[in-house]
């Protein structure tokens, strides 16, 4: 058995470790129990009864949670012309073409959302190697493959978030800030997870939802009861 730390013991000693607890006490008990000084992100680890490994039982997406993430993300569009301006009216912070290709190919990653035009993508897929692993690879399934970069732009500024689930199938998100008020990280959690719910694979058998764990960047998880993921 690993030993911890005091502090670890001084986060844990108010909760039980083991007990499932609906995501409203949960979520209380994350907000109490962050140990540290800065403002700490809420994170959500929800475990899914599917194989990552077969196509039928991937899940990809993108939402817009109601209450944002509490950080500013920075937004790159791949656009010409008339589109390009739209970019820019709408508040992306870069807008660019070939240059841009040529600036990250340099080593530049100095955003969080890649949005590209359709026309664009057969540029912007000479990146596929760079974007890829870092999850920066615009994609229509997130709807940052659109003609309609003013809505994209805006759904990123207002807090949207991207989610997949990994090969562990553990799908990984932020809900906020622990600043934030507990009703406006339960409604965050609240979309996530009916937008989880909704998204449930046809072939999926058994109990879908197999854990939920809530945790701040530096404090212990706690556990949410799978068979209530929305609460009572």
């Amino acid at each position: 058995m690993p030993k911890h730390g005091k502090k670890y013991q001084d986060i844990v000693k108010n909760y039980d470790l083991k007990t499932l607890y609906d995501p409203e006490e949960a979520l209380s008990i994350v907000k109490k129990a962050a140990p540290a000084k800065f403002d700490e992100t809420v994170e959500v680890a929800v475990r899914l009864n599917l194989d990552p490994r077969q196509a039928d039982q991937q899940i990809r997406g993108a939402v817009v949670l109601p209450h944002g993430t509490g950080k500013s993300q920075t937004v790159l569009v791949f656009a010409k012309g008339e589109k390009a301006k739209e970019a820019e009216e709408a508040g992306a912070d870069f807008v660019g073409a070939e240059e841009m290709v040529e600036k990250i190919q340099g080593g530049w990653f100095g955003f969080d959302v890649a949005v590209a035009t359709p026309d664009m993508m057969g540029v912007v897929g000479k990146l596929g190697r760079l974007l890829g692993p870092k999850g920066l690879m615009p994609n229509p399934k997130t709807g940052t493959v659109t003609m309609d970069v003013t809505k994209a732009v805006n759904d990123v500024k207002a807090g949207k978030i991207e989610y997949r689930l990994d090969k562990a199938a553990i799908i990984h998100a932020p809900l906020g800030k622990v600043s934030f008020e507990e009703e406006k990280l339960f409604d965050n959690y609240r979309t996530l997870i009916d937008i989880l719910l909704k998204a449930k694979p046809a072939v999926a058998k058994g109990q879908y939802v197999k854990s939920i764990t809530l945790s701040s960047t530096m404090g212990a998880g706690v556990k949410v009861n799978p068979l209530k993921p929305v609460g009572k």
